[in-house]
């Protein structure tokens, strides 16, 4: 654990996180499978932003990226659903979790100004993204998926000894944030 860990960390419950645990960014495998979904356009982001492919680079890139920092934190908004299908709390959690990372993300560029954020799908700084055809109007407060990174999730969280399924009937989102 890093010296700034714990104070991050009770911010990161502040502002609405479920649950927030200390990440080593060598557990973190960026891989080439995963990264596939985005050329397929599952998401309909793929070739639409900054924060995607290919704009965010290659596998072997973000992996290089990534191994630039030792320490970060895994975020989570965890949510309660009626059943497996109940999508309107799906969307409530995943509106939760955008809401406390953009608000997070925020904190810790004023601390810590080269911190790289990794949150769930694309960056939604902003309504329309400029890409391709102007530069970001936000790159140092742009998010890049843990998906377009090549991360699996549950693998990320596993790694770093956080859980990922927290029972029946709920769903979890995941953000990351590294630090030097």
């Amino acid at each position: 654990m890093f010296a700034e860990f714990e104070q991050y960390a009770q911010k990161g419950l502040e502002m609405g996180f479920t649950h927030v645990a200390p990440l080593k960014a060598d557990t973190i495998i960026c891989r080439h499978e995963v990264r596939g979904d985005c050329a397929v356009n599952k998401c309909h982001a793929y070739n639409k932003s900054w924060a995607c492919p290919p704009a965010c680079g290659t596998i072997e890139e973000c992996q290089q990226r990534i191994r630039e920092y030792e320490n970060g934190l895994i975020l989570q908004t965890t949510g309660e659903l009626e059943d497996n299908f109940d999508y309107e709390s799906m969307m409530a959690t995943s509106a939760n979790h955008a809401k406390h990372f953009e608000a997070f993300s925020d904190y810790i560029k004023e601390i810590c100004p080269s911190a790289l954020l990794i949150g769930t799908g694309g960056c939604l700084r902003c309504k329309q993204c400029t890409y391709p055809d102007a530069p970001c109007r936000f790159p140092n407060k742009l998010t890049h998926s843990m998906e377009a990174y090549g991360m699996v999730v549950s693998e990320v969280c596993q790694a770093n000894n956080i859980q990922y399924y927290y029972g029946k009937n709920t769903i979890t989102y995941v953000a990351c944030v590294l630090v030097n």
